[in-house]
């Protein structure tokens, strides 16, 4: 009671969908690529994101997508870095609410828990205009929810694993036809204790680590009603803590502390009417960081409302508004930041082979007008047989960044006369999908991008403040495929991706910048994973790769970071029972050739390390 008593003071955003009759069995979630024509989207389901179960989402993101993740380290700050773009130009979203800080314009990704979601998608791609701002690069949705009808349910994970690792994971459930509640409570813990070689000393011994220790804490409750056939309310609430060792580059005995903690808060409601959904949302998110006892924290509330309206067969709307308040309380200055956003996007079906779409949206920021944005999309599936197809999506689009409350306020160095950052970027790709004896799907895509007042720190005197300065190129070429049969009862399933990407600088901050023309730091031209499932009567087995190119450490490229190939293997059984009591059991090598490596210059990674999981579900 007091959660949805809570709830209802708060206040965020989400896109409306499909016009669909309310299905009694689920609680209703907007489709991401509902108005997405032309852009690449992919997306990981609950059973798909199992076998991460006691890790981040940096990890999936890492091991199975084109997605480069900045990693400081095992359970240290980690970033994505969508076709060359910085951490701050990826929007990540959380049941439909912004959760980046208003502070940073980021989020690490190594203190979202796997454990605490049940979707993951992904878009590619400039998508202001739909998502708003940040999405220049990319833009991350993560979804947790229930189902109606299915009485009670109840789990216990445990895992144990190399390094001190210790998670724990209850999971509680109960649901009627126009009730349903989920709780999550999740603990992982790992010391984080590995032996790599330092070369930061002389001889580049072997050394342990001492100063990584990772615990974090959490819980989530989701809950949903239908109210009648056509009204339903949802409310979801999450909350994290993590206390980390910040682990020291190679050669230093820094003992930095560092406390996270956050509070998100959202409640839906949907109206279903005959050929229109109406969906107002508010909610919250508050972040707390802690680090060698200096504390920083922010708050931001929203509230906002949209009508998606079918017209005919070929016409569908949605229209929409979102109000936002950032209140941020660092330990250098005291601002708040306003905001309104008004978004309109249409979406025409000539016909069941085409379908085009045009986003539209406008912010405003304490007063200030962001760049317009508007995007154009198009799905066509032009070549056609029994069991299988040829689609063409292309699209293009403007993006935009709002200047960060630390680029504008920061005391001293902060510049409130920043203007956002302006992207231009456009794609095109060629899907093949097709079913029969094999089913597979093959998607290759180009894309090219402009980012525009890029905002860089510079010293001015003995200050350093950031300015509009730099201009940035992307362009680059992606590759996503998936390939399964059945062999006899054996189902074999294969995915790959490829991903070239070349992001240099094409304005620098003077004339004698060396960074021109050279690729951006920690922006690998290379990326590539392969992951090979198999399964038969309950027994699964899966092997994975990842490789990862040399990655420049400055602007100016002098020094590089060499390649990696990481590989990793699991097995797993989900056929054990007693009476009404499942356990299944699963175990995972990562890093199978103990390969040395780092991701970032000087930041220590593990070798090959163990886990073991056992489930007790009801």
């Amino acid at each position: 009671m007091f959660l949805l008593l809570w709830a209802f003071s708060l206040v965020a955003a989400s896109p409306i969908q499909d016009t669909v009759k309310l299905v009694e069995v689920e609680v209703y979630a907007p489709a991401l690529d509902r108005f997405a024509q032309g852009q690449k989207v992919m997306s990981w389901k609950k059973e798909d994101l199992e076998s991460y179960q006691g890790r981040s989402l940096a990890s999936i993101l890492q091991e199975k997508s084109p997605v480069f993740i900045r990693q400081y380290g095992a359970g240290m700050i980690a970033s994505p870095s969508f076709r060359g773009t910085s951490a701050g130009h990826t929007a990540i979203f959380w049941n439909g609410l912004p959760i980046n800080s208003p502070s940073l314009g980021q989020s690490d990704l190594s203190i979202l828990p796997i454990s605490a979601i049940d979707q993951v998608s992904l878009q590619f791609g400039n998508a202001g205009a739909l998502f708003g701002n940040e999405a220049i690069g990319g833009s991350i949705h993560l979804e947790s929810g229930s189902r109606f009808g299915n009485g009670l349910e109840l789990g216990l994970m445990q895992q144990v694993g190399s390094f001190g690792m210790l998670n724990t994971h209850l999971t509680g459930g109960f649901s009627t036809q126009n009730f349903s509640s989920k709780t999550r409570v999740y603990r992982e813990f790992s010391k984080n204790n590995f032996p790599y070689k330092d070369l930061g000393l002389i001889g580049t011994p072997e050394v342990k680590e001492d100063h990584a220790k990772f615990d974090q804490i959490g819980f989530v409750q989701d809950l949903g009603w239908n109210l009648n056939e056509r009204n339903q309310l949802k409310a979801a609430f999450w909350w994290n803590q993590t206390n980390r060792d910040v682990q020291p580059v190679m050669g230093s005995n820094t003992r930095d502390e560092q406390e996270d903690q956050s509070i998100r808060g959202v409640l839906d409601y949907f109206h279903f009417g005959k050929k229109s959904i109406w969906n107002l949302k508010t909610g919250i998110v508050q972040g707390k960081m802690i680090f060698n006892e200096s504390l920083n924290q922010t708050t931001q509330y929203f509230v906002s409302g949209d009508w998606d309206q079918t017209f005919s067969e070929k016409w569908n709307t949605k229209t929409g508004i979102r109000y936002s308040l950032a209140q941020g309380k660092l330990s250098t200055y005291t601002a708040d930041d306003t905001r309104v956003e008004l978004y309109q996007s249409t979406k025409f079906n000539a016909n069941e082979d085409l379908a085009i779409s045009l986003n539209l949206r406008q912010l405003i920021y304490s007063g200030t007008f962001a760049p317009f944005t508007p995007s154009l999309g198009m799905d066509w599936s032009f070549w056609k047989r029994s069991n299988q197809y040829l689609q063409l999506k292309t699209s293009i689009g403007k993006g935009f960044k709002v200047p960060t409350l630390n680029d504008r306020y920061w005391n001293p160095g902060g510049n409130p006369e920043l203007k956002p950052e302006e992207s231009l970027s456009g794609e095109i790709g060629l899907n093949w999908s097709g079913t029969g004896k094999i089913t597979w799907n093959q998607g290759l895509t180009y894309y090219k991008m402009s980012v525009d007042n890029w905002i860089i720190w510079l010293p001015k005197g003995n200050v350093w403040t950031p300015e509009n300065i730099k201009k940035v190129s992307n362009q680059g070429i992606e590759y996503q495929g998936t390939l399964a049969r059945q062999i006899g009862s054996w189902n074999w399933k294969l995915t790959t991706s490829y991903t070239f990407s070349k992001a240099v600088t094409t304005r620098g901050t003077d004339e004698n910048d060396q960074s021109v023309g050279k690729q951006l730091p920690y922006t690998p031209q290379h990326q590539a994973n392969a992951n090979l499932r198999v399964q038969k009567a309950g027994f699964s087995s899966l092997i994975g790769t990842f490789f990862v190119g040399e990655r420049a450490v400055t602007a100016d490229n002098p020094r590089t970071m060499p390649s990696f190939q990481l590989f990793n293997f699991g097995m797993g059984y989900d056929k054990l029972t007693f009476g009404k009591l499942r356990f299944p059991v699963s175990f995972q090598i990562n890093n199978i050739l103990n390969t040395d490596y780092q991701v970032l210059y000087l930041r220590a990674m593990p070798g090959r390390s163990y886990q073991f999981n056992l489930s007790i579900l009801l």
